[in-house]
């Protein structure tokens, strides 16, 4: 007979400078969006993004990776719509520009923070966005990597996946 038992759970290292600046530049960045979110995970692998929408920033400097923002279509409206001061009810042209801008906004936050550590890049790329879900990105290994889940505070949304934005950062020490 055996007897299952648990092993302790060994914490994982995140990088406490990738973290916070990701935490930061989310939060500063929703606020000129009049939204709010809160961080409620945090993983090192890549995760499945559940979003409809998602914002990519190529990134270069002492580091050489990719940012990605995957945002429900809800909070994608309503971010869009804040950073706008404007009402939108589905996705528009408009809306997938305001998703660009919001994670270019994003990304500028996660660049000025970590201008001082050893993850500092000084370029980065226009923004390009993808629409629709079942796509798959290959990860090289030796990559550096970040995936922080937010809740955005809306009220109105009854689905936990209507609430989510995944920001995923990847990045390769050079």
């Amino acid at each position: 007979m055996s007897i299952a038992t648990a092993e302790p759970l060994v914490g994982f290292d995140v990088d406490p400078n990738l973290f916070k600046a990701t935490q930061d530049a989310v939060v500063s960045s929703l606020s000129m969006c009049n939204v709010t979110a809160r961080c409620v995970g945090v993983s090192k692998i890549p995760a499945h993004e559940p979003g409809i929408i998602t914002g990519l920033i190529g990134v270069h400097g002492k580091v050489s990776g990719f940012v990605t923002v995957n945002m429900a279509e809800a909070f994608a409206l309503a971010a869009v719509g804040g950073l706008l001061q404007d009402k939108f009810d589905k996705l528009t042209s408009q809306v997938v520009d305001g998703v660009g801008e919001i994670t270019n906004l994003i990304v500028g936050g996660i660049k000025k923070t970590l201008s001082t550590t050893p993850w500092a890049f000084t370029h980065i790329t226009v923004p390009s966005v993808i629409v629709g879900t079942g796509y798959k990105m290959a990860f090289a290994r030796g990559l550096e990597y970040v995936c922080v889940t937010f809740e955005h505070d809306e009220s109105e949304a009854v689905m936990l996946d209507d609430r989510m934005m995944q920001l995923s950062i990847s990045l390769l020490r050079l």
